[in-house]
């Protein structure tokens, strides 16, 4: 691979079959760490979806019958 310019920064392009391999899809959010001087690991960034987790597993249900009342709450 070689590394091109790509408006004011780096860029690579990776072959299909690593896009294959590791099932990314255009769009995906992923994360560059760097674990040494000449190396870097890429993973997927799931703190979206592990945020997301944590509010369904602490969801409350509604059951309809509250009604928010601004008035009634500052006693207007």
């Amino acid at each position: 691979m070689r590394v091109s310019k790509w408006g004011n920064s780096l860029a690579i392009r990776l072959p299909a079959e690593v896009i294959e391999t590791v099932k990314w899809s255009p769009g995906e959010e992923l994360q560059v760490l760097v674990v040494g001087e000449d190396e870097i690991r890429i993973v997927r960034d799931r703190s979206r979806q592990q945020a997301l987790e944590k509010f369904r597993k602490h969801r409350v249900k509604y059951d309809g019958k509250f009604v928010f009342d601004r008035d009634e709450i500052y006693g207007r």
